[in-house]
């Protein structure tokens, strides 16, 4: 019986580059097909991602890559924890809070592009699950790795990653603030979707530092070959 390795720094880079690459195929195919007006949705609002990905072949694309993701999702945080101490509270935290993210997605991915109130409100509040439990877990990973000295919790990605939920979180504060403060429901949908480009953004760029955080300490997951 043979052993085989597969470095886990692939998983996080997974989810990242499939996450950058549905939206941004789904809205330059939806763009085309003149579903959305053409603009810089990181910058002027003009679309969210999830109307980017409504229509068309960019809606099916979009599902077709995000399912697989949400499974991605739930085994890269079972990983997590397993890596900061399997048994331990933080890591069947992670556990359930990346199930829950996959389960969220899941329903988010499948649902877009349907009519229905029912529909919507699955879609709106799968996404909404999503991100915060996916922020929940991250928090709890930075925590958990900020107090394993074994670990070195000062290298550069901790900070960067930490720096990164800081981000998020501002952007989380700013989009309440727009609802409060802007009398125009045209700009408030406008600032609505350009912080939610930038907070997936921010999201994917958190996994890249993780997958670097990862091929640094030359993780791998083994099984046995039958």
């Amino acid at each position: 019986m043979s052993r085989s390795t597969v470095p886990l720094w692939i998983f996080p880079l997974a989810i990242a580059l499939v996450m950058l690459a549905s939206a941004h195929l789904a809205w330059w195919l939806s763009l085309r097909a003149g579903y959305i007006e053409p603009c810089n949705p990181y910058w002027d609002g003009c679309t969210s991602i999830s109307r980017a990905a409504r229509h068309g072949l960019g809606n099916h694309l979009f599902r077709l890559m995000m399912l697989p993701c949400a499974l991605l999702v739930a085994i890269h945080w079972w990983l997590a924890g397993r890596w900061l101490g399997a048994g331990s509270k933080p890591a069947r935290a992670l556990a359930v809070l990346g199930a829950t993210c996959a389960v969220a997605l899941g329903v988010y991915a499948t649902f877009l592009g349907t009519e229905g109130a029912a529909y919507g409100f699955l879609r709106r509040y799968g996404i909404t699950v999503f991100f915060g439990c996916g922020f929940l877990a991250q928090l709890v990973f930075l925590r958990r790795w900020n107090g394993d000295t074994t670990r070195g919790a000062a290298r550069p990605q901790w900070r960067m990653m930490a720096a990164v939920c800081v981000a998020m979180l501002l952007l989380g504060v700013g989009n309440v603030l727009g609802d409060a403060l802007l009398q125009d429901r045209a700009r408030q949908d406008r600032l609505e979707n350009a912080l939610e480009w930038q907070l997936g953004l921010l999201l994917a760029t958190w996994y890249l530092l993780q997958a670097w955080c990862w091929r640094h300490e030359r993780l791998h997951l083994s099984f046995n070959d039958p």
